[in-house]
């Protein structure tokens, strides 16, 4: 495995660290209240892995089909390949027009 981020941090009063701004934001760990794993190796080597807590009612839309379709849509709405519709009858004048 290579290492993407080599440097230094310094534990202060309490334990408390503060991850570089770079890495914190290139792994999305910007957010109050995300959370990390701790893991103490026995080379002593310790790792931080961060850790997404998702409610089960929620699994599904983290699933790696479900974000890819997102990514799709996202994706048509930028580029304007969408159609919107103002009323149940609008969408169904564009869907027979798709036909």
């Amino acid at each position: 495995m290579s290492e993407r981020y080599v440097g230094m941090v310094s534990v202060r009063k309490r334990g408390v660290i503060t991850l570089p701004a770079e890495l914190r934001r290139r792994l999305r760990l910007d957010e109050e209240g995300t959370r990390l794993e701790i893991f103490e190796r026995e080379d002593g080597v310790v790792e931080l892995r961060p850790s997404v807590v998702i409610p089960a009612d929620q699994a599904w839309f983290w699933s790696a089909r479900w974000q890819t379709m997102e990514f799709e849509a996202d994706s048509d709405v930028e580029a304007g390949r969408v159609d919107r519709a103002n009323t149940f009858g609008e969408l169904i004048e564009i869907l027979d027009d798709r036909e």
